[in-house]
């Protein structure tokens, strides 16, 4: 049982004394100071009364360790994310963390994709993924990077790089904002998405090169959803020419193409 350190830890984390833990519970803050050295030990109605403080459920606070917890992982807690608070099944995100328990931005590159579909849930193979550090992403939020294939996405070149945010509650998708996508069936794709989970258990996945069909999704195929946040690329896409310069590059041709035909006649 961690209930002892983990209300500790969570006191010490949110900047609280033990007097100010006590006062707020409306018990002596010897006997907090009792639970947290696991010298007295909480019947159900104080551990009710935890539970409502940190906004954690019961479950949680004894059965897991929040100390190995990376820091993405305890803001997703804070949040509401609770397993045991919200019922149904919890997606649990496999990630990795540097020396200093900072999480790490995993890699997946093109030829990991096929890998990906087996492994996604895998510590040991996300382990494996290289990783890297961007210091201007939030250290609160997990993010990933995914090997863009294919022109659907054009003119964000093939080949690019694109960071993602991790999506845990996918009511949260906002339509018509980019997203990378994980399904077991169409593996990782990035679109733009059209968010129809409340109403219709679906979303709608258009591709910027209109060349290209949008198509549905239900809810049940996702095992993952990632906020696009940037893109690396060591290509430029191909520009957008004003109007008039069109027009005046196509008059140039014609000039070009009438000057041809005089000196051929």
């Amino acid at each position: 049982m961690y209930f002892s350190s983990n209300i500790k830890f969570l006191r010490k984390r949110r900047g609280r004394t033990q007097d100010d833990v006590a006062f707020t519970l409306k018990m002596k803050r010897s006997t907090l100071s009792g639970y947290e050295n696991e010298v007295a030990y909480p019947n159900l109605t104080v551990l009710i009364l935890f539970s409502n403080y940190f906004n954690i459920s019961i479950d949680t606070l004894v059965k897991v360790n929040l100390k190995e917890l990376s820091e993405s992982q305890l803001s997703q807690l804070e949040k509401g994310y609770d397993v045991y608070i919200k019922g149904s099944r919890l997606r649990v995100l496999a990630t990795t963390v540097d020396q200093g328990n900072e999480e790490n931005i995993e890699l997946v590159p093109e030829k990991a994709k096929a890998g990906y579909k087996n492994g996604y849930a895998d510590p040991e193979f996300i382990k494996a993924l290289p990783t890297f550090q961007l210091p201007f992403l939030s250290r609160s939020k997990k993010f990933r990077t995914f090997q863009l294939k294919g022109d659907s996405m054009l003119p964000i070149p093939e080949g690019s790089w694109i960071t993602g945010e991790y999506v845990q509650d996918w009511n949260t998708v906002i339509s018509g904002f980019a997203y990378v996508v994980f399904t077991l069936d169409d593996g990782i794709v990035f679109k733009i998405v059209e968010n129809l989970i409340s109403d219709k258990n679906k979303i709608i996945l258009y591709s910027l090169n209109p060349i290209y069909e949008p198509y549905e999704i239900h809810v049940m195929e996702i095992k993952e959803i990632w906020k696009f946040i940037n893109y690396i690329s060591s290509e430029l896409p191909e520009p957008a020419l004003p109007q008039d310069h069109l027009t005046s590059m196509v008059s140039k041709l014609k000039r070009e193409v009438d000057k041809l035909s005089s000196q051929v006649k």
